[in-house]
């Protein structure tokens, strides 16, 4: 039997760094993991390219995917849609490829229902203060929208104890260390050894 990959959900409120971390985790463009590219209806940001960072698709279009089924998860946030494929999530995984899912805890808990074996990991920042600093630090959002988002925070990070692990990103190397840590550990789960090495086991184990 091959080796089946593991489904990531990573979770975060926004500027905490979750999006920064998967980058990172991702830039020597490693075979055996991928992050799950989301459709949504907002518009695009600076240096953000369709079909990489997002498939930016209209309102009617994503209602229309909606309709067909076509989501593994999908969610509302701050006005606009986000959705991840269902087909593309599922067909990566059966592929051996670890998917990572940069999704908000309500798509967490729609992910949950349809697989029950995907990992959680939650990101924290270490202060409210930083998480605003960081915020404003972009550079691409105004003072009311970055009001917004620190008022929704308090709300989002209520959710943490929902997830399998749970990441303080103050210091980013020891965040992307414990990111790793986690990957690593998952891999090495006994029901994911029994599936890499199935035909081993079956010769140490018989008679």
């Amino acid at each position: 039997m091959s080796a089946r990959g593991n489904l990531f959900i990573v979770s975060a409120p926004s500027g905490a760094g979750k999006s920064s971390l998967i980058a990172a985790l991702l830039q020597d463009k490693p075979a055996d993991m991928q992050v799950s590219v989301s459709h949504t209806t907002r518009a695009p940001r600076p240096g953000e390219t369709n079909g990489q960072h997002y498939h930016f698709v209209s309102v009617d279009q994503f209602k229309g995917l909606i309709a067909e089924g076509a989501f593994f998860e999908w969610a509302e946030v701050f006005g606009n849609y986000y959705g991840t494929s269902r087909h593309a999530v599922e067909d990566t995984l059966a592929r051996g490829i670890d998917v990572f899912l940069d999704i908000d805890w309500q798509g967490a808990q729609q992910v949950r229902k349809l697989m029950p074996e995907a990992i959680g990991v939650f990101i924290l920042p270490p202060s409210k203060t930083e998480l605003e600093r960081r915020l404003t630090g972009r550079g691409q959002d105004s003072a009311e929208v970055i009001a917004s988002r620190m008022a929704k925070a308090v709300s989002e990070m209520s959710h943490y104890n929902e997830y399998d692990y749970v990441i303080v990103n103050d210091d980013f190397d020891s965040a992307l260390a414990d990111l790793r840590a986690i990957i690593r550990a998952a891999r090495l789960s006994c029901a994911g050894q029994a599936r890499t090495h199935s035909d081993m086991l079956n010769d140490l184990l018989a008679e």
